[in-house]
């Protein structure tokens, strides 16, 4: 009875281990392009069962055999090893790392182990003795049927114990001695060699230069490495250590679908991070991939027909943009230009070049800020990656339901100003002299939309701006000494619609006092018609000489009629230029210039004001 139950409970106990036991793979080869990887399975294939082969990420492509028993794996291996049938730094794997299945095609991996392939199955591994055992002729002892009358009831509590099976040991998995390791790495290309560095780089344990050379400090930060992960300091890495410390590397770029992407239409072949954007949009000379399921990052190709004057235009327009933030670097050199601006709430890199066929190409990539190192992994793949090929963007091309838009440059955003307002010329290098209220409250400033400007000098009533490179204006201000006489026709020159407009608008009326409402003595009252585009603006007398400088209306209880308006004086105007270090240009001549002729000075010494 008990030889009985010791048999029942050592078949149990087998089958327990069996289910136990994990899938494992014998890891043949990795490729670097899908074609290659399909090549190698098929060429396994021929001479071997449980070929299979997996995208491993990061563009490589594993074959494996398999899957089997851990322990059945390894030595399947080693007797595939000893006939060379498989490389020699082939090892186990437990396939935690393999992705889409590509080979066979159509075919599903297993999901339990297979039995190793059979004595046919392995004819033609040279070396391997299969070995059958014929048990028909063994004198074995039969088992003795219980006696009834025998008592077993006190050896019942010896079948209700479960048994203690000893957990099975782990396989070792025999990797490449030093020795095969330092043949393996002699098969590394420059730019792999190099990749390793940046890995351990990354990992913190090297900080030299990233030249492919495995020097001394290559060799150290390599045993380091291997010592932090429990491996031998041996300072050369195995294939297995190598495709692991690759693995930790890109592991960051999990979740971000980096794929690579040929687009016909525009003519570019690149890696993009397809789970975070969704399907391309065309509109010449970009095509579009927005933001997918929340992720913030946008994608940009840019194609079209054009040279280099073309080029530099696409480079100005693009900086007008929602999308590209005003700090951080940018650049335009020979045939290309590149972008990269970053604010608190996006990084954005762009870049573009022609060709001596006169075609500009090129990409960009959006990313919300906090995300940097996957942000610089994704850009560094992008940049590694971009490729031209044949095809361009027709210039035409623009969807069906589009729209035209002043606030769209081909489907996007351009950036606006906070608000506008005007300002004066006042010297042959472009310092504008404006109203304080213009700039108060400005991240940067521009003059006539494009040129950067900086406040050099204000107070509470006014401000002088200095453009960041030299400006040479058509006209500057020349500011009337002598004393404007009340009910005079004035002109004021501004911005009424904002930006709208290209060239300032002048609105004529007249001239109520030379005080303000609280005789103040600085102040001119007007009676005319203004809006908000044209503070700063200058009051003109008839013959063109400026009186004065269009001042906010004051926030006071009383409501004054729309056409009331106030001034400061030329006085107050050449004291503030004064203080700034600005010698202000002046007539006491009185003249008279009919209202176009007004109309067209007004336009070379009016500045357009713009508050970002």
């Amino acid at each position: 009875m008990i030889r009985h139950i010791l048999a029942f409970v050592l078949l149990i106990g087998s089958a327990l281990q069996a289910a136990a036991q994990e899938l494992s793979w014998i890891q043949l080869e990795a490729r670097p392009t899908l074609s290659g990887g399909q090549e190698s399975a098929r060429r396994f294939a021929a001479e071997l069962p449980d070929v299979n082969g997996f995208y491993l990420g990061n563009g490589w492509y594993v074959v494996a055999l398999g899957p089997y028993a851990a322990d059945d794996a390894d030595a399947y291996r080693r007797e595939l090893r000893r006939a060379g049938t498989i490389p020699r730094d082939a090892f186990v794997s437990d396939g935690s790392r393999f992705g889409q299945q590509y080979w066979p095609i159509g075919v599903g991996a297993p999901t339990s182990p297979l039995p190793l392939p059979s004595a046919t199955d392995r004819s033609n591994v040279q070396g391997v003795d299969d070995v059958e055992v014929d048990i028909s002729s063994l004198d074995l002892e039969p088992l003795e049927e219980p006696v009834a009358e025998e008592p077993v009831v006190e050896e019942e509590p010896t079948i209700v114990i479960d048994p203690v099976i000893e957990p099975e040991p782990e396989p070792v998995v025999i990797d490449e001695t030093p020795a095969e390791a330092r043949a393996s790495e002699s098969q590394l290309s420059g730019d792999e060699r190099k990749e390793l560095q940046i890995a351990l780089a990354w990992a913190g344990f090297y900080n030299s230069g990233i030249d492919g050379a495995f020097g001394r400090g290559t060799r150290s930060s390599m045993a380091d490495w291997q010592v932090s992960k429990g491996y031998e300091g041996t300072g050369v890495l195995t294939t297995r250590q190598r495709a692991e410390l690759l693995g930790d590397y890109n592991a960051v770029l999990e979740g971000t679908g980096l794929e690579r992407v040929r687009n016909e239409r525009a003519g570019v072949s690149i890696m993009i991070p397809t789970a975070m954007v969704g399907e391309p949009t065309y509109e010449a000379p970009f095509v579009r991939y927005e933001a997918k399921d929340g992720s913030g990052v946008q994608v940009l190709l840019i194609s079209g027909q054009g040279d280099r004057q073309r080029l530099y235009g696409l480079y100005e327009i693009l900086q007008t943009l929602q999308i590209v933030p005003t700090e951080g670097q940018r650049g335009k050199n020979g045939d290309r230009f590149e972008i990269n601006g970053s604010n608190d709430n996006i990084h954005t890199y762009i870049s573009a070049s022609t060709n001596d066929r006169g075609v500009i190409k090129g990409f960009g990539l959006v990313w919300p800020a906090g995300d940097e190192e996957r942000r610089t992994r994704v850009l560094a793949k992008m940049q590694e990656s971009f490729k031209r090929i044949d095809g361009v963007l027709d210039a035409a091309m623009v969807p069906d339901e589009a729209l035209p838009s002043t606030d769209l440059l081909a489907g996007l955003a351009i950036r606006k100003p906070q608000s506008n307002g005007a300002g004066m010329f006042v010297n042959a290098q472009g310092a504008v002299l404006t109203a304080a209220a213009n700039v108060g409250s400005c991240e940067y400033v521009t003059l006539d939309d494009s040129h950067r400007a900086s406040v050099v000098w204000s107070d509470d009533r006014f401000a002088v701006l200095q453009p960041d490179t030299a400006l040479a204006p058509i006209g500057q201000a020349e500011f009337q000494l002598s004393q404007p006489r009340p009910a005079d026709t004035v002109a004021v020159a501004g911005y009424p619609y904002g930006g709208v407009l290209r060239l300032p608008a002048v609105t004529f009326g007249g001239l109520n006092d030379l005080t303000g409402l609280n005789g103040e003595a600085d102040v001119l009252r007007l009676e005319i018609e203004a809006h908000d585009g044209d503070v700063g603006g200058p009051v003109f007398d008839q013959g063109g000489a400026v009186i004065g400088m269009l001042m906010p209306k004051a926030e006071t209880n009383t409501v004054l009629p729309e056409s009331v308006n106030f001034a400061g004086n030329a006085a107050a105007l050449t004291n503030a230029l004064g203080a700034a270090g600005i010698t202000a240009k002046t007539t006491d001549m009185v003249g008279y210039m009919p209202p176009e002729t007004l109309t067209g000075l007004a336009a070379d010494v009016t500045a357009l004001v713009s508050c970002w």
